[in-house]
């Protein structure tokens, strides 16, 4: 039997059948659906398509994989240049792993050890906003006893869950700077944590308190990277220490993730002291058909100007969708490629799912929210058939 996520496997509905994909399209035997939140907000560009085809297939016709470890080849070579290209100041040492949560583990281990390279023995607890969500992985090292992996971590890390406001980042990093390692952040737009948005002036003052306070600033961009909010990357308006990328670094074709460090992180683990290396090591890091697909959607994305694509999605949104008027909603938010619904109660969107599916649209809503981030080649029309649904739904009672 098939475990499916975050459902409750004895009560939940069968799920629907998908025969095949293209554009934002998911087809299913009885007929197609609009793909309203991009599986998971990975698949930008869409479905089945052919240039992005090619390149896996090309990849494959090499290999489709080798390990990183003491090798090398020029699918993961040129991905990392490339990002590092893209990314602002001297973002440019690439770790790959092999899904986003992953990745934020990679970024908060390097974190603490950079620490714990620098003589910093107490500095690794962390902060984190409220609402937060940064993957799903759980206690792996602690049910591991190697000490060669983990002799850079000695002590437990405790979390600290503020608000975005700088009073309150400002306050505790002055009671407590000393034992904390890194401040991460899902910059400007919180996704699994209820599509909430906060300014960027909260990620200003982190720069200047993480500064001042000798702490790391840590972006995780695995849903906001590659166009989400209207910025390719929210690190071109605030650059942090490190940064995280995943889903739509791989057009939703494979599972892959990059974290990011800047000089000052790196050269704290470039020695002649085997003790400060990075001993960490994800099975399909730096994986060929990933990194072949990664380069040719970064590729499209720049060649087909989506940043502009987005923007006229964010418009279309903001003039239709937050027109959407009902007593049960309580707060309609829009940023870049994505809308979100929050409603006063779950209850009122018990059904929602089978009516979009209905009216040809494949959505998912989650707790008190429901929202859409499309594949951003969608059209006019498509968007339209988005923003519909929802509209019908809460004013059509």
């Amino acid at each position: 039997m098939l475990w499916y996520p975050y459902q409750q496997l004895k009560t939940m509905k069968p799920p629907v059948h998908i025969e095949y994909a293209e554009g934002v399209y998911l087809h299913t035997k009885e007929g197609k659906l609009i793909d309203s939140v991009s599986s998971w907000w990975s698949a930008i560009h869409g479905y089945n398509h052919k240039e992005l085809n090619y390149a896996i297939k090309d990849q494959l016709e090499k290999f489709a994989h080798v390990m990183q470890g003491g090798l090398s080849h020029n699918a993961s070579n040129d991905l990392s240049i490339k990002l590092g290209q893209l990314l602002p100041g001297d973002l440019n040492h690439v770790f790959f792993s092999d899904s986003g949560s992953v990745g934020v583990e990679v970024a908060l281990k390097m974190a603490i050890q950079y620490y714990n390279n620098l003589g910093y023995k107490n500095k690794t607890d962390l902060l984190a906003l409220k609402h937060s969500y940064h993957g799903d992985t759980f206690k792996t090292m602690q049910v591991g006893n190697d000490s060669d992996y983990h002799s850079a971590f000695p002590g437990k890390s405790g979390v600290i869950h503020i608000d975005p406001v700088e009073e309150q980042l400002e306050y505790i990093l002055s009671k407590k700077h000393k034992n904390i390692a890194a401040l991460i952040v899902e910059p400007i737009l919180q996704g699994a944590g209820g599509m909430r948005i906060y300014d960027k002036s909260f990620l200003e003052s982190a720069r200047i308190l993480c500064d001042k306070y000798n702490v790391l600033l840590i972006f995780d961009e695995v849903a906001t990277g590659f166009g989400r909010t209207g910025y390719m990357f929210v690190s071109e308006l605030v650059e942090p220490d490190i940064v995280i990328l995943g889903k739509a670094l791989t057009a939703g074709y494979i599972g892959h993730a990059a974290t990011i460090a800047n000089d000052k992180v790196f050269n704290a683990f470039y020695s002649e002291d085997s003790s400060k290396a990075f001993m960490h090591g994800p099975t399909f890091m730096g994986n060929a058909l990933a990194c072949s697909v990664a380069l040719k959607s970064i590729e499209i994305f720049l060649r087909e100007n989506y940043i502009e694509k987005i923007k006229w999605i964010e418009s279309y949104l903001k003039d239709n969708f937050t027109k959407i008027k009902s007593c049960k909603i309580k707060e309609i938010r829009v940023i870049g490629g994505c809308a979100c619904v929050e409603v006063y109660e779950a209850s009122s969107l018990e059904g929602f799912s089978d009516f979009a599916f209905k009216k040809g649209v494949w959505n998912r809503p989650f707790l008190n929210y429901c929202y859409t981030m499309p594949p951003y080649i969608i059209n006019q029309e498509e968007l339209n058939q988005i923003v519909n649904v929802f509209k019908e739904w809460f004013e059509g009672e």
